[in-house]
């Protein structure tokens, strides 16, 4: 397992590169660029097929700065000087662990003095600039995948607190005895947390900016499910934890021509150190399972990406909107309720059932899903309408 993308880069090419990247973070950035390509492209088209309208913005231009605006330049970029020369002169402990590092009091002041200074000096520069002329309203026109940056910091933000909500109502009990690692601690998201709240606060976004919604969720539909897809790499080359149950049954015959991993594996040097330690390691991960698993975040890939790529294959053959993100509900539903029963969770207690929180979610998805399809079938069948 590769905690940092440094020890990923050593495995694969022999040299040590010290980089304070962790590798699950830095797949988790590469499933949202992955969503926003999509998206984006998939909005573009439906652009040029005029299912979709550019919106009429009004911007203020040569808008005076003013002291707010000082104040808080100058403590952002005392903030980013504070770390960033702190990190030049210590930067062992920022590979050692990035997370503590930027969330600690540990930086330096002469650097954020500079800091501080450098923001007052560009403001007041900018300011300058300004002088003379004369605040005035335009109205421009933004063609709805130019906002994809905004939908994609809305995505991310909302997307990591909703994942962290949910992740902590699951397991409460780790939550009631650290409540402040629990919940400022980078570790420990819920998928379906996070695609709900992202979800949510998206389509407030897209709808104050006049993009239909059932277009909206069908052009964001293939890119969800490869930023899932993605993800789980993410998930696999770190062991966060994410792995299945037990596995001791021998590897069967139809999957001979694959390596022993692929049926059951001990995540060693897993980025939690889950386990027992490994005889003769040296270092900050060193535990792996005492029992090997089910490589659960292997198959997700596989599932997940098989999906993305069939709801890509579809996008352009659904003329009804809704319905491919309609079919997305089901798919991803299936896809996780499936992959629960061997997956290791927290579990609720439902009438004498023990049910994961994954398996609620999953299954409100399928239904969802199947009524939404029913739904607009019918509708568009009585309408006869096609968009």
């Amino acid at each position: 397992m590769y905690a940092t993308i440094t020890d990923l880069i050593k495995d694969l090419f022999g040299f040590y590169f010290p980089l304070p990247i962790q590798t699950f973070g830095f797949f988790m950035a590469l499933a949202f660029l992955g969503a926003y390509q999509l998206t984006s492209s998939e909005l573009k088209r439906k652009t040029n097929m005029g299912l979709l309208n550019p919106i009429m913005k009004t911007i203020t231009v040569n808008k005076p700065i003013g002291s707010t605006e000082f104040i808080l330049n100058t403590l952002l970029y005392g903030a980013i000087g504070f770390k960033l020369l702190e990190a030049i002169f210590d930067y062992g402990s920022l590979m050692e662990n990035p997370q503590h590092f930027i969330l600690s009091a540990k930086g330096n002041w002469i650097g954020g003095l500079l800091g501080a200074a450098g923001g007052l000096y560009f403001t007041f520069t900018e300011a300058k600039n300004l002088k003379g002329t004369t605040p005035k309203e335009k109205t421009i026109l933004v063609q709805p995948h130019e906002l994809m940056w905004n939908i994609t910091a809305i995505a991310g933000i909302s997307g990591i607190l909703g994942a962290k909500i949910f992740h902590n109502l699951e397991y409460i009990d780790d939550l009631i005895k650290d409540p402040i690692g629990s919940l400022f601690s980078f570790s420990g998201l819920t998928f379906y947390g996070g695609l709900i709240v992202a979800t949510v606060a998206v389509l407030y976004y897209t709808r104050k900016n006049n993009i239909p919604t059932k277009h909206m969720i069908d052009a964001a539909a293939p890119g969800l499910m490869l930023a899932y897809a993605i993800g789980r790499i993410g998930c696999q080359l770190s062991g966060d934890g994410d792995w299945g149950i037990v596995n001791t049954a021998p590897k069967p015959e139809w999957l001979s021509f694959a390596p022993d991993w692929v049926w059951s594996f001990t995540y060693p040097h897993n980025v939690i150190n889950e386990g027992v330690l490994i005889p003769g390691c040296e270092g900050a991960h060193c535990y792996q399972l005492p029992q090997a698993v089910f490589p659960t975040p292997f198959y997700e890939i596989l599932m997940a990406g098989i999906l993305a790529l069939a709801l890509w294959f579809i996008r352009k053959k659904i003329n009804i909107p809704g319905m491919l993100f309609s079919i997305y509900l089901v798919l991803n539903g299936i896809e996780r309720f499936a992959i629960e029963k061997i997956r290791v969770n927290s579990t609720y207690s439902i009438f004498g059932h023990h049910i994961t929180q994954a398996e609620i979610i999953s299954s409100a998805m399928i239904i969802a899903g199947i009524v939404s399809i029913i739904v607009l079938f019918n509708s568009n069948k009585k309408t006869d309408v096609k968009v």
